[in-house]
């Protein structure tokens, strides 16, 4: 999954700051997804320059609020009804887009689920024709080739089991109680609190802004 889509995702519920954001996308993720604090702000800042994300006004007490243009909502719709990343795997899209789905207040979680559930149906189906495909053409081949054919027989055989166990988890979750929840008002560490002083110190630029230049080059490397 990348942090992109989940943020996206996360903004569907409205409008958010960066530092509730970063710690919903753990919180909505079971605890799978953990990024550095400066992914989340630099990832931002690149939906925000891309049109899908703009500015949303602030807190009560100054934290900039981000939400979606017409853009971003078609972008995390797509994502969330089965668009997978760009390169990513197959299983790990499908775990956090269910978690994610099933934590947000008014989504269809069930259909993402029937989604999922047909699309690893489909893959399971392709890994038996691929397995039986593979042992028709062992009679057939000798030396080195047969080598290779067993391979991509056990690789078939792989393919199919990982499809049976996104299956199973599929029935765990859809017997499962659904527990959707709004997001949490956690505020940064060093930001800035209602009632304080109304000129930020360079401590609440920090947390309000997202991480030091080091975090923002970590965070490049990383998206």
């Amino acid at each position: 999954m990348a942090v992109r889509d989940a943020l996206l995702a996360l903004l569907t519920v409205g409008p958010a700051y960066g530092f509730q954001l970063h710690g919903g996308l753990a919180a909505r993720t079971g605890g799978r997804r953990t990024v550095n604090v400066g992914q989340t702000y630099a990832t931002l800042d690149r939906l925000t320059k891309q049109g899908l994300v703009e500015p949303a006004g602030s807190t009560d007490d100054g934290l900039p609020l981000h939400r979606l243009t017409a853009a971003g909502h078609a972008a995390a719709r797509a994502w969330l009804e089965g668009a997978d990343a760009a390169g990513a795997d197959a299983w790990d899209e499908t775990v956090d887009r269910v978690l994610i789905a099933r934590s947000l207040p008014g989504w269809d979680a069930g259909g993402v689920v029937a989604a999922e559930r047909a699309r690893w149906a489909e893959r399971r189906a392709e890994a038996s024709m691929a397995a039986e495909a593979t042992s028709t053409s062992s009679d057939e081949t000798a030396g080195s080739d047969a080598g290779e054919t067993a391979l991509a027989r056990l690789a078939a055989a792989a393919e199919s089991a990982r499809a049976d166990a996104a299956l199973a988890w599929l029935d765990v979750v859809t017997r499962s109680e659904r527990l959707a929840f709004s997001p949490r008002a956690e505020r940064p560490k060093r930001g800035r609190r209602p009632g304080g002083a109304s000129g930020p110190t360079s401590d609440d630029a920090d947390a309000d802004h997202g991480a030091d230049p080091g975090d923002d080059a970590q965070a490049s490397a990383m998206a």
